[in-house]
Order: C-alpha cells, then sequence, then structure tokens
C-alpha cells in the first residue's frame, strides 16, 4: 500500500516555520500514539462504531478537495499552455482507460516529463548534480519528541483516523474486495514506519485513501506496483538529492493535476452504493461537505454524521 506525508503536520510546519527536530520528535511521537491505539483494540472499537455512510462521506470530501485542488491550482499553474497540456492528458486517460496493456497513467506521466525536458528544465543540470548521498542518523531529543507530540501529533491524530486508518480501510474492501486489510494491520505499518524514519531524517507519513484510489485508478492492482514505486524514490533521494527542487520540476503541475483530479473521481464514485437509502446518502453527502469546509472537518464530519445516523435510527424504532 502506498504512503504520502502527514498533511496536517505538512501544513503547521510549513506555515509556522517549524524545526525539523520537532518534526521528526513529532513522526516518533504519532507513531507510539498509533502503536498503542492499535494493540490496545481501539482502533477496531472505532471501525466497528462508525457506519459505513459516514465513512463514504469522507471518501467523497477528499475526492472532493482533490479535485478543487486539480482545477484550481494544478491545471492553471502553466497559464494556457498549462490547461492545453491538461486537457491532452485527460483525453489520453479516457482513451487509456481500464486497458491493461497500456497503462494510461504510465503515459500520462511519459508525457509530462517529456513536455518539461523539452520546454521547461535544463537536463544537463540535472544530470550535472548526480551524486551519491546517504541518509544522516538523527536522535531526536525529548524536548522534541514532547513539543512534536502536542504541536504537531494531536492536530494531526483526528485526519489520521478518519482517513488514513478507517476510509483507507473501507477503501481496500471496495477495491480489493478479495483481499482485505484489518484496521489493526493499518495502524501497526503506520506506527511502525513513523517509529523508524524519523531516524534516517524521513518526515512522518501515513497511508490515505486518496493515494490508495490514485494508485488503483493508474493501473496498481499489486505489491509489485508499491515497490517500483519506492524504489524510485530510493534512487531519487540517493543520487539526486542535491539536485531535488529540478527533478521536482521534471513533474509538470498541469500533469499532476490530472492525477488528482482522477484520484477524486475513483473516490466519489464509491457513495453510489448508499443511492438506496435516501437517509444515508444525505449523511454520507453532509459529512463530504464537512469535511471539505471545516477546519478539522474529517473529524468533525465523522462526529456529525454518527450522531445523525444513531439519532435517525432511534427515532425510526420508536416510530415502529
Amino acid at each position: 500500500m502506498p504512503m504520502q506525508p502527514l498533511k496536517a503536520m505538512a501544513v503547521l510546519v510549513i506555515s509556522q516555520g517549524i524545526a525539523g527536530e520537532t518534526l521528526y520528535g513529532a513522526g516518533l511521537a504519532i507513531g507510539a500514539i498509533m502503536l498503542v491505539l492499535s494493540l490496545s483494540g481501539a482502533l477496531e472499537w472505532l471501525a466497528r462504531a462508525i457506519p459505513r455512510c459516514v465513512v463514504r462521506g469522507v471518501q467523497v470530501g477528499l475526492g472532493l478537495s482533490l479535485a478543487t485542488l486539480a482545477l484550481k491550482q494544478y491545471v492553471p499553474a502553466q497559464g494556457g499552455a498549462g490547461w492545453g497540456l491538461a486537457a491532452g492528458g485527460f483525453v489520453l486517460m479516457l482513451l487509456l482507460w481500464g486497458s491493461r496493456r497500456v497503462p494510461g497513467g504510465l503515459v500520462l506521466i511519459a508525457l509530462g516529463v517529456v513536455y518539461t525536458l523539452v520546454w521547461r528544465v535544463d537536463a544537463a543540470a540535472i544530470a550535472g548534480g548526480v551524486a551519491l548521498r546517504l541518509p544522516q542518523v538523527h536522535l531526536p531529543g525529548w524536548n522534541s519528541i514532547l513539543t512534536g507530540a502536542v504541536v504537531l501529533a494531536l492536530p494531526q491524530l483526528p485526519l489520521s483516523l478518519s482517513n488514513s486508518l478507517i476510509a483507507t480501510r473501507q477503501t481496500v474492501a471496495d477495491l480489493f474486495p478479495q483481499r482485505p486489510v484489518t484496521i489493526r494491520k493499518l495502524g501497526l505499518t503506520y506506527s511502525l514506519v513513523n517509529l523508524i524514519a524519523p531516524f534516517l531524517g524521513g518526515v512522518p507519513v501515513c497511508h490515505g485513501c486518496g493515494g490508495l484510489a490514485g494508485h488503483y485508478a493508474f493501473g496498481a492492482r499489486t505489491g509489485g506496483s508499491v515497490v517500483i514505486y519506492g524504489s524510485m524514490y530510493v534512487v531519487l533521494g540517493l543520487l539526486f538529492g542535491g539536485v531535488a527542487a529540478q527533478v521536482v520540476e521534471v513533474f509538470p503541475l498541469p500533469i499532476l493535476g490530472v492525477v488528482l483530479l482522477f484520484e477524486g473521481l475513483v473516490l466519489m464514485r464509491l457513495v453510489g452504493d448508499t443511492a438506496g437509502s435516501p437517509r444515508e446518502l444525505t449523511i454520507a453527502l453532509l459529512v463530504a461537505v464537512v469535511a471539505m469546509n471545516v477546519p478539522q472537518g474529517y473529524v468533525v464530519g465523522l462526529l456529525i454524521g454518527m450522531a445523525m445516523y444513531y439519532l435517525a435510527g432511534r427515532l425510526q424504532v420508536h416510530k415502529s
């Protein structure tokens, strides 16, 4: 399964200029918290308590957020040329959608890389900056761990519980019903990665239903896809660390916008199984709107959706 940086932590670090050591400490803190939640059975209790229609709302909310980000920021990032590139990429994806012989995602990324290398990036400068760079060992102090726990880990925890664990488990069940994954296993892998990565200078990461939906949308069906994906980043980190800023520019924002748009569409269409119940569909849509627009919207949406679901259930029982 794919993993990605923790979004709430990233926003706080970038917007408030929090030191890197605090970020490493936060990774250890949230890894320890998630380990306790996983081993104690608290995650399984949460997964049982939250109705599926509420999880559907979280998925739709994330899908809408990804699509909005794609269309408002990524696709227009390079002006008219960017819009043209994104339109070409979108048509390409439609033509290759569902093809097993020609993966549309790989062709889409190749299109973006060729466009960038020809018109926007100096390939020679990137090649000249290639050199072996090994990760440095970091030992976060107790002060960094405690500060990171309060400043970064606690704000991140609600988002991780709702999106990284509960919604991801449901997305796995939706996309890979023959290969179910327990929320306990998700919590354990989440915690173990974050208990290791900070010592190598890695940022805290998590699973996410958006990343999973994106991999699926672009053809990934086995664990080998994640091995290929991870190997690429290992090579980039070891050999291209000195020219990381230039390497990032190789993947144009309009093409990444198309990727995000299809990720969002895959997530949003999962709400279809609530269409047979007006009550569940209403709850899912309300949770989606709250998740997308309210601070800490995912956890707020979860709480509101659960309250509506169980209250409506009790009222129905009393009426009957």
